[in-house]
């Protein structure tokens, strides 16, 4: 009995070593729990096809839209635990979502293990050109004399969009109303269609638009300026201490073997490191952010739950979904 015993361990042992070796064994899935467009799709869809020749199969995006990246969550943290589904995970969905929602169908410390830091995400807030606002300070003017008539849209309830307009709100005294879309690329083609008038979004998705004239960019999210769109100012110059941005995570179910998380760190972590990534990435105005271990990736997920759960607070939705 216990020589079949000593085997039966020998043989789990054995066994995530051999499972990581021969990782992956068919197509990968990148989840995206937003919609096409935003920030962590451009992110896949960078990654997918060095991921692909550095690993010899198909990485496949896929986006799961819905809920305030819920949907994707919990459909990447049911997944086989074996490396063959991973989502790209922004603080929302990794952070926010902890306190904003009642009754979380996910939580993201035990059902994830984090795999690697993808980028952060600047925000930029910009209006309709037809409004009469050139600045924040106009801005701020203008939503005062619309007497609580003014809406914003977001991509969702608690996603960045929503919680930076909720947190400038509070900054400033203003007083708008959310109205929530699926993704940034349906939320910013209503305001380029004048149908909303105003939206923080992430810059991937609406650099082009905002290059093109059909939106204007009147403040960045972050204090310091944003090469990408280095004219537009940082919302901190006229309300100070406003200094937020999102960042976007990549991870894989919590019961993923040990082998083939490490697995997936190192390549991951090679291949945002690279110069032809980094440069992409930054082009997009994302900004490239180092990947530490998956213990200290750990760490910060539990430290942003904390951070955002206080701007929840404050912003008065804690438990609001």
């Amino acid at each position: 009995m216990r020589r079949v015993a000593r085997l039966t361990l020998a043989a789990m042992l054995l066994a995530t070593p051999a499972a990581a070796q021969d990782y992956p064994t068919k197509p990968v899935t990148i989840v995206i729990p937003f919609a096409a467009g935003g920030a962590g799709d451009i992110l896949a869809r960078i990654l997918s096809p060095r991921l692909e020749k550095a690993f010899g199969r198909p990485f496949v995006v896929e986006n799961k839209p819905g809920a305030g990246g819920v949907i994707g969550a919990v459909a990447t943290a049911r997944a086989a635990p074996d490396g063959h589904t991973i989502m790209i995970a922004p603080s929302p969905t990794m952070a926010v979502n902890v306190t904003l929602y009642k009754k979380l169908p996910y939580d993201p410390v035990a059902d994830f293990v984090p795999l690697a830091m993808a980028a952060q995400t600047p925000f930029v807030l910009v209006v309709n050109p037809a409004l009469p606002v050139k600045s924040v300070a106009d801005l701020i003017k203008w939503v005062k004399a619309q007497k609580g008539k003014v809406s914003y849209a977001t991509a969702g309830a608690g996603v960045p969009h929503h919680l930076f307009a909720e947190l400038l709100k509070s900054m400033t005294g203003i007083e708008m109303s959310p109205v929530p879309y699926k993704g940034s690329v349906p939320a910013i083609t209503d305001v380029v269609a004048g149908h909303v008038p105003l939206m923080f979004v992430d810059l991937g998705p609406a650099l082009s638009i905002i290059q093109a004239g059909k939106v204007r960019a009147i403040g960045v999210s972050t204090a310091a300026r944003v090469p990408t769109i280095p004219d537009v100012p940082p919302i901190n110059d006229t309300v100070k201490g406003f200094d937020v941005a999102s960042w976007q995570m990549v991870v894989a179910p919590a019961k993923t073997p040990r082998a083939v998380a490490d697995k997936l760190h190192a390549e991951l972590k090679k291949q945002l490191a690279t110069p032809e990534v980094s440069g992409q990435v930054a082009k997009t105005g994302m900004l490239p952010m180092p990947t530490p271990t998956v213990a200290e990736l750990q760490a910060f997920v539990k430290s942003e739950i904390a951070r955002w759960g206080k701007v929840v607070q404050q912003a008065g939705i804690a438990g609001s979904q």
